[in-house]
């Protein structure tokens, strides 16, 4: 295996793995691409993020979480706050139904708001720089060429986004029903209040 091989696959598998798990992100992505609502722009806001944050890990910037401890509770309770709102609309979308795939460009919201909302579930997360910054950038320094190791996780995040917001449209012919829509905002709207618990309990 080249080289730079040694530090560029390895760091792809770890970021990939980061990032598999369901959350708020992931379930936001999933969703605009069902609906087929600014898809791009939402993928490019996320995968951008994660770039953004996978870097400052692997230039050695993990201290400035610990150098300002105000900012993890501050951080935590917005982010909470934001998942219980979050959710609590999901569960009403899930109450009223009538969603379907055709409709999906109705009501979608303009490409402003998704990219806002995308930025709040992604920068108010605190367990994203734990991912990142932190574990990201000290795993990376113990590779031969840091840089490489971030720039692999960097295309996993790439990867997984743009797989997630356009490889929905596969299962347009499952959403093409309302029942599918009412049983994925209850989904969505457990999961966010699942991972607010979650921020608060940790």
């Amino acid at each position: 295996m080249p080289a730079a091989m040694t530090s560029l696959m390895p760091g792809f598998a770890l970021g990939l793995s980061l990032i598999l798990a369901i959350g708020a992100q992931n379930a936001f992505v999933l969703r605009q691409g069902l609906r087929r609502a600014h898809v791009g722009a939402v993928v490019l806001t996320c995968a951008a993020s994660d770039a953004v944050l996978i870097a400052a890990g692997v230039a050695g910037f993990g201290w400035l979480v610990e150098a300002a401890p105000w900012i993890a509770p501050v951080m935590t309770w917005g982010g909470a706050a934001f998942l219980v709102v979050y959710g609590a609309l999901s569960f009403r979308n899930a109450a009223r139904g009538g969603e379907t795939l055709e409709g999906a460009g109705q009501g979608a919201g303009t490409r402003r708001a998704a990219v806002a909302t995308c930025l709040v579930l992604t920068w108010a997360n605190p367990h994203v720089y734990l991912d990142t910054v932190v574990l990201l950038g000290s795993v990376a320094s113990t590779y031969p060429d840091p840089a490489l190791f971030g720039a692999g996780a960097v295309a996993a995040s790439f990867t997984f986004f743009a797989a997630l917001g356009y490889g929905a449209r596969a299962l347009s012919p499952l959403f093409a029903r309302a029942r599918a829509w009412r049983v994925l905002d209850a989904v969505v709207g457990a999961t966010m209040w699942a991972l607010a618990l979650m921020l608060v309990l940790t």
